[in-house]
């Protein structure tokens, strides 16, 4: 009786029906579709029982439109929620954006955008925001990369601007990040679905790897939270005096190096660290620098600041940190021609976009001015390298050396044989750079 119930109250009717879908009642749950009886049933009781045990029958009661892909009002839009999503956490819909006015070219249009956002809140499921946030991205065809923890969520996502303005308006009204995220949390920029291979959506322990605990070192003891307009403020105090030989603070860029080789603050500090799982160590390593210091960090998108002043805070030896909100993104936004120089490094195909003229990065071979990043051309390897287009067509396409003569090793041998080891411009790097900075070079900006 209770698998009647369920079933008769997701009945779509006649005029609801799918073309070619024949004169049998079709019934909707979890995203699919079912045709005969006895498939609905065989659904519920592998996915529901628990659903029905506890309520008596999901079918005594509405459910919350829109959570099928078709997502319109009624029983028609309508689905039961996966196994025991309403009652284990109920602050995540489930609910999917009505795509059903929408042209398909419209939809994967090329002509598109990036979205970056990020999201720090207590996400008691993060399995089942995981398998709802795929589900999104697959249903708008967007690609990308989405990281979910306990922590919150991280996402740089591709795809037209009706899919990512539709993308925006589902996450803005999901209750989970009601009050949190807000509509300038998202950053774009020109790109879209292409940008990425394909999309990747996963859960972890942490939404950026900074390697600590979230536990031990978590987002709520973050630093103080600049406005562009603040922050460039900053900048330019500090840079005054700076050159007065009066500053006490410190402009840290809390990116990779390859990052910042490319475009960063001017008189910034720019760890040459090669992944961000590197800064903790790279603190403990120079807490003499940061001592008694104000520190300005600033990073892409504002989610590593987050974390990383988090744990600068936690080693008290600073005397105030504060950090860009929303990150370089939205810095550039107010002030493309503002304090920041060269391009800014995108985690995707697209490798860097531009805000101003500025080029202050060179070919790794010729010294030429050039910063369009390449795939160092040694399978074995993959690094980012910079070789400008003369260079490239003299064949040095390699990181370093040893990755151009392995390149041509590797060239030579049979097909899917490669190498995969650590290069030796890798090996050769420190990982936690020891900084021997003198207070005269901080107070002079560089």
């Amino acid at each position: 009786q209770a698998f009647s119930l369920f079933v008769k109250a997701k009945e779509v009717p006649a005029a609801s029906r799918c073309p070619g879908g024949g004169e049998g009642v079709r019934w909707r749950c979890c995203w699919q579709a079912f045709e005969e009886l006895p498939g609905i049933h065989r659904h519920v009781a592998l996915h529901h029982s628990g659903d029905i045990g506890r309520q008596g029958g999901l079918g005594a009661g509405p459910a919350e439109a829109g959570d099928s892909p078709e997502g319109g009002p009624g029983p028609a839009g309508s689905a039961a929620r996966p196994s025991g999503h309403s009652c284990s956490s109920p602050e995540i819909s489930w609910a999917l954006p009505d795509i059903s006015r929408v042209s398909q070219d419209d939809l994967t249009s090329q002509v598109g955008e990036v979205l970056l956002y990020y999201c720090y809140c207590d996400v008691r499921d993060p399995e089942k925001l995981c398998a709802w946030q795929k589900a999104l991205c697959q249903h708008l065809h967007l690609t990308g990369k989405v990281r979910v923890a306990s922590e919150g969520i991280n996402g740089t996502v591709g795809g037209s601007k009706v899919a990512t303005s539709l993308y925006i308006k589902v996450m803005l009204s999901q209750p989970l990040f009601k009050n949190i995220l807000c509509q300038e949390d998202f950053k774009s920029s020109a790109g879209g679905a292409h940008c990425f291979p394909d999309l990747r959506v996963g859960v972890f322990k942490e939404i950026v790897p900074m390697g600590i605990d979230p536990k031990i070192v978590s987002y709520k003891e973050t630093g103080i939270h600049l406005s562009p307009q603040e922050f460039h403020r900053e900048v330019e105090q500090y840079l005054s005096q700076a050159t007065q030989g009066q500053s006490d603070t410190i402009l840290l860029d809390c990116r990779n190096f390859y990052e910042s080789k490319i475009g960063h603050f001017q008189g910034c500090l720019a760890p040459d660290i090669r992944k961000f799982s590197y800064f903790p160590s790279y603190v403990d390593e120079n807490l003499e620098l940061f001592k008694d210091k104000r520190v300005l960090m600033y990073c892409t998108g504002g989610i590593r600041c987050e974390r990383g002043s988090a744990y600068l805070r936690s080693k008290a030896v600073c005397r105030e940190v504060y950090q860009l909100k929303g990150g370089i993104h939205k810095y550039l936004e107010e002030f493309p021609d503002g304090f920041y120089r060269g391009k800014l490094f995108v985690f995707d195909d697209r490798y860097a976009i531009c805000s101003n003229e500025d080029i202050i990065s060179a070919c790794r071979y010729c010294g030429v001015l050039w910063d369009q990043y390449k795939l160092c051309s040694s399978q074995h390897c993959r690094q980012l390298v910079l070789t400008c287009p003369s260079c490239c067509n003299k064949g040095l396409t390699a990181c370093c050396p040893v990755c151009q003569e392995k390149a041509l090793n590797v060239t030579s041998r049979a097909s899917g044989q490669t190498l995969k080891e650590e290069c030796e411009c890798t090996r050769r790097r420190p990982r936690v750079p020891i900084e021997h900075v003198s207070p005269r070079m901080l107070d002079k900006g560089k």
